[in-house]
This record gives C-alpha cells, sequence and structure tokens, in this order.
C-alpha cells in the first residue's frame, strides 16, 4: 500500500450547480414514480374528488376536501419530479470514466474504508434522490461522499461530521452496477383500489365511530 495523503474537501466542493447526477436504475426509478402519479394516481384520486363533490357541500365534506388536498401534493411531487429529470445527469458505474481512473472516487464509485480503529464500511456514492442508507447508499455531496471524492486505496481522509472530526482509510475503490430499490405503488393508493377509487365518506365514517 503506498503512503496516502491527508486531505480535506474544499468549501467549494463539490456543488450541483443546478444538475442532478443519477445513476441509471436512479433516475428509472424517478421516472416509474412519475409515470405512476401521472397516469394513475392523479387520474384516480380527481375521480375520487368528482364523486365526493357531488355528494352536497363542499365546505363540510371531508371526502372532497381531503381529494382537493391530496390533488396538491400529488401535483406538488409531480412538478418536482418533473424538474428532477429534465436536470438528470447520468453516470453509469459501469461505464466509461471519461478520462477519469478507475482507482479514484467520483461518483458511482463504491469505497471500502476504515476508521481509526480499523472498522471497515462499503460505501456507493450516488445521487441524492437515491441515498438509501440500509443498501449504504450516499450522496455525493453528504460530508461522506465529499470526503472519499478523489480519493484512492492508500489515502487518508478527513471527515468533517455533526458528530465530530474522523480519520479513514481508504481501502479499495471500484466501479460495479449500484442497485436502486425501484419504484413500488404505495399500499393503499387510490389507484389500487378496485372499483370505484374512492375514499370513506363522511357518513361511513361517522357510522364507523357509532360502531366502535
Amino acid at each position: 500500500m503506498r503512503k496516502g495523503f491527508t486531505r480535506k474537501p474544499q468549501a467549494d466542493e463539490p456543488v450541483t450547480r443546478g444538475k442532478n447526477y443519477i445513476t441509471p436504475s436512479g433516475l428509472q426509478r424517478l421516472k416509474d414514480e412519475h409515470r405512476f402519479l401521472l397516469t394513475r394516481d392523479r387520474p384516480a384520486v380527481t375521480e375520487v374528488v368528482a364523486w365526493a363533490a357531488s355528494n352536497g357541500d363542499r365546505s363540510e365534506n371531508a371526502d372532497y376536501q381531503y381529494g382537493k388536498r391530496r390533488l396538491r401534493q400529488i401535483d406538488g411531487r409531480i412538478r418536482f419530479l418533473t424538474k428532477r429529470i429534465e436536470a438528470a445527469e447520468v453516470v453509469d458505474p459501469e461505464g466509461p470514466r471519461a478520462g477519469r481512473p478507475e482507482t479514484r472516487a467520483f461518483f458511482g464509485a463504491t469505497v471500502r474504508y476504515a476508521n481509526a480503529a480499523g472498522a471497515e464500511r462499503v460505501v456507493s456514492i450516488v445521487g441524492t434522490d437515491e441515498v438509501d442508507l440500509n443498501r449504504n447508499h450516499i450522496s455525493w455531496v453528504s460530508p461522506l461522499g465529499r470526503a472519499l471524492m478523489k480519493s484512492a486505496a492508500g489515502d487518508s481522509v478527513v471527515l468533517e461530521a455533526p458528530g465530530g472530526t474522523e480519520y479513514l482509510t481508504v481501502l479499495e475503490v471500484r466501479y460495479e452496477r449500484i442497485s436502486v430499490e425501484p419504484f413500488r405503488e404505495p399500499p393503499g393508493s387510490e389507484a389500487s383500489v378496485k372499483g370505484l377509487p374512492r375514499l370513506r365518506s363522511s357518513d361511513e365514517e361517522e357510522t364507523t365511530r357509532h360502531r366502535s
């Protein structure tokens, strides 16, 4: 192992500058959610709202009020996803490195490192929309991601974390497929309801309360 160096990330690196760096599977997840909201969930909730609006006074109609709030939430999420998809800069960990050596950690790298106590950990550097601590997927703009960026095996890096300063030793840098959790239809979503996709009416809720 060659003699490493100690490096602190500079204050001005890295920054997003409007680009949404993301892996291919991460982008696919955003597109799948966007498609689901636009073509299935929103039309289903719109039908719920139309049904609720036909039931009388909208100001006291819980289904109507909830449905309108849900539509606003869906529309906000659709706008967010649209912007993230449009700004996406896809980086394939398995693709050509475009002049960047495979021995150094950049976006899409999987890095094995050890802390001062010798405990080892393996993390993959991904986009902000792909963070998954259960899979050890960390954002490239997180403190740890910034500390590991541009490092190579044998390097020592400084992690400035909220809990204090840590000194890490990079043991291995590799590039391989990063598996992102795919989008799954939320349980209980209006689009998954069979028949008329509606919420429980206020009368039904009142009946349920009396029975309980």
